[in-house]
């Protein structure tokens, strides 16, 4: 199993930034993505970023290109999340994840989900 605990959520005025951390534990062996996915009040949960995580890979979702900068660093066993230019449409709490598999935006091919962690984006 992975075990994954997010930080770094808060808020901010539009135009801000904030540096999402994931930090994973346990079986890293089992890892292949790392995911960053938001889910705002009332809407489904959506996929903004990910990672391959030996390789290095990066794909952005379209509401995260140009704005958001997704890193590993493989010896902490940290993803981050780096926002700028945040707006009041990127309010949502976000979750990391991990898929032993899959490099793509479906949340049900991720296998371990952290707890989330919440960001206001006022304007």
């Amino acid at each position: 199993q992975v075990q994954l605990v997010e930080s770094g959520g808060g808020s901010v005025q539009a135009g801000g930034s904030l540096r999402l951390s994931c930090a994973a534990s346990g079986r890293m062996s089992e890892i292949y993505t790392a995911g960053w996915f938001r889910q705002a009040s009332g809407k489904e949960r959506e996929c903004v970023a990910r990672i391959n995580w030996n390789g290095g890979n990066t794909y952005y979702e379209r509401p995260a290109k140009g704005r958001f900068t997704i890193s590993r660093d493989n010896d902490k066993n940290t993803v981050y999340l780096q926002m700028s230019s945040l707006k009041p449409e990127d309010t949502a709490v976000y979750y990391c994840a991990v898929s032993s598999y899959y490099f793509g935006p479906q949340s049900s091919k991720y296998d371990y989900w952290g707890q989330g962690t919440q960001v206001t984006v006022s304007s």
